[in-house]
């Protein structure tokens, strides 16, 4: 046989092992590009809005707002809340030492409306985040048997009341966590914020989550949490996270460790809030409780392979096929793979009313949104303090 056959038989054979290694590789990116994708289309019926209150007869509520220099958002939530119809509520706000004009603030809405409550926090003991022993002590206070928990950048709707009242009546759960419409201005904002819809309803089968009562499906937001007293101290309440930064996450798994259901919605029709505004506040905000969900030793790893793997690389490796002519079933593959990425995060911005804007930059958003993670895991590995939060390690 002539050289030159044998090494064109050769280049055919090297060439032939590349292009199925292409094809492995860009079939193993769509199949990360459609895990979020299929979860989200699966769990989207499932995140359904709160069930209408149909002129019941409800319970009344304490509505308990922990806040902490919040002299700019205090009466903004306390109006809102004082806006409720169709059932009887009362509003405590625990000013926990502020330096600001909360408190007072505070004390003219309970002038003008005695269903308006001032309480002054205790001192912080050692051991204890601030927020959740705020909450723990505002538990204490309140009249009522129902207590829902909101954070003092929450607005909610004149029926928000009593339509949480009738979803948990609906759910039957211990624990109810709706998810508040996610108001978002700067680019920081738009790109980051959605990360939490995102990774929420891409990675956590909600079905699953509410057949099962283990600790590891338990999620909500901090933001919006309903509860009954006798369930509350059942759980240990905010007193059994007493260290933690992260009650969205740990508050529903300490119930669940408790025996206790929980449960989440769709929180965008009756309430919104704006998280953060910028960049600094945006990622100190991400990193000060990133170590309690992803940024650890046990997920970390998983989740920039899912992460990067779904929205990242399909994108990156393309445009580098594109450029070295990769055969014409990799680049399919890879299209495919690049159209699926940005999927997930277009369904949720066409129901939850979400940045277009954040979602031609998704593949940016994923990647900074690791390398937050990343920063965190980091800084706690290394035996860095913990980024301050109002003033609090």
């Amino acid at each position: 046989m002539p050289i030159e056959s044998v090494h064109q038989i050769e280049l055919n054979f090297v060439e032939t092992g590349f292009s199925l290694i292409y094809n492995i590789f860009a079939s193993l990116l769509l199949l990360l590009a459609a895990l979020p994708t299929l979860m989200v289309i699966r769990n989207l019926p499932l995140f359904h809005r709160a069930a209408r209150a149909n002129n019941g007869i409800f319970p009344p509520v304490s509505v308990l707002i922990p806040a902490r220099d919040e002299q700019h958002e205090i009466s903004q939530a306390v109006e809102a809340v004082l806006n409720s119809t169709g059932i009887a509520f009362e509003v405590i706000v625990l000013d926990d030492h502020s330096i600001d004009r909360t408190a007072a603030i505070v004390s003219e809405l309970a002038i003008r409306d005695a269903r308006v409550r001032l309480a002054l926090a205790p001192e912080l003991p050692t051991g204890w985040n601030g927020k959740q022993h705020a909450c723990w002590h505002l538990a204490q206070l309140a009249q009522y048997d129902h207590l829902l928990f909101i954070d003092a950048d929450v607005r909610v709707t004149e029926d928000a009341l009593t339509r949480l009242a009738a979803e948990f009546d609906r759910c039957g759960c211990a624990l109810l966590s709706g998810f508040p419409r996610q108001i978002t201005i700067s680019l920081a904002e738009r790109l980051l914020i959605p990360m939490m819809h995102f990774v929420l309803l891409g990675y956590l089968p909600l079905d699953r989550m509410r057949a099962s009562s283990q600790p590891e499906f338990g999620a909500g937001c901090g933001q919006m949490f309903l509860t009954c007293k006798s369930d509350y101290l059942t759980s240990g309440g905010h007193a059994a996270i007493r260290q933690s930064r992260h009650d969205g996450l740990q508050l529903p798994r300490s119930y669940r460790r408790a025996g206790l259901k929980t449960d989440l919605f769709d929180g965008s029709d009756i309430a919104s809030v704006r998280m953060y505004s910028g960049w600094s506040s945006l990622l100190q905000g991400l990193q000060k409780n990133a170590t309690e969900g992803i940024a650890n030793a046990r997920l970390i790893g998983i989740f920039s392979f899912l992460l990067l793997g779904s929205a990242v690389l399909p994108v990156l490796t393309l445009a580098h096929a594109i450029f070295y002519d990769w055969p014409r079933i990799t680049l399919g593959l890879l299209c495919i793979a690049s159209l699926l990425s940005y999927a997930p995060r277009a369904l949720l911005a066409a129901r939850l009313q979400q940045s277009w804007l954040g979602v031609a930059l998704h593949p940016l958003a994923v990647a900074i949104f690791i390398a937050v993670q990343w920063l965190a895991f980091i800084r706690q590995a290394s035996g860095r303090s913990p980024i301050a939060w109002k003033g609090r390690l």
